[in-house]
């Protein structure tokens, strides 16, 4: 997605991770990707591959994908971890609790997509904006903070619905816009696995509750 949005042409390789070629694991041994090769370096870190790509894929040919707002890297970095307990849960006592919390790391998610950000105030305008219009974590474009929180918000949509029958609320209206606008994008619909891959991915890790 960081390479689609730099413009940088690429190749795409599946491979079966259960049966890696013998080049894929003499890379990285013992780790899974995502993980980068670059003059014999290898970086196994999501975070250092996105600064690497960041730094090295930098205007003026390529443009800047840093979020302005450092608090656009921070929003919903904790919805994951609560999606996680929450699908992994197998203990119907304690379901309840865990979906409670995962709501509250999603309210808090979007109301800062709901909050209109410092560049969407107009101080010389009449009206009042009380809810942000911006399609994306930051801004109108996407930026590395929507890089690392889409796919993941994507994944929780799929498996939640599929294995908790669990779906966002309809009235996050600022997930649901966000979520709408990143549809509507080639450089996340295209770099997504079909929904089918992803139940399939989890149809070991969402366990049956007793």
């Amino acid at each position: 997605m960081i390479l689609w949005l730099k413009g940088v042409i690429f190749n795409v390789t599946t491979v079966d991770l259960k049966r890696k070629p013998a080049d894929l694991q003499n890379l990285a041994p013992g780790t899974n990707p995502p993980f980068m090769t670059f003059d014999g370096e290898v970086k196994t870190d999501v975070n250092k591959i996105e600064e690497f790509l960041e730094d090295k894929l930098a205007p003026p040919r390529y443009p800047k994908l840093s979020p302005k707002h450092v608090e656009s890297y921070s929003a919903g970095n904790d919805v994951f971890a609560k999606f996680s307990a929450f699908i992994k849960n197998t203990r119907k006592d304690a379901n309840e609790s865990l979906e409670k919390s995962l709501l509250k790391a999603l309210r808090k998610l979007n109301d800062y997509l709901n909050d209109p950000l410092p560049q969407e105030i107009d101080a010389n305008s009449t009206e009042e904006l009380t809810v942000s219009r911006r399609k994306f974590l930051d801004c109108d474009e996407l930026t590395l903070a929507d890089c690392n929180l889409l796919p993941k918000l994507h994944i929780i949509k799929v498996v939640a619905k599929k294995y908790r029958n669990f779906e966002f609320p309809s009235e996050m209206t600022g997930i649901w816009r966000y979520l709408n606008n990143a549809y509507a994008r080639d450089e996340f619909t295209n770099t997504c696995p079909a929904d089918r891959e992803i139940e399939f991915a989890y149809l070991d890790v969402a366990k049956r509750m007793k």
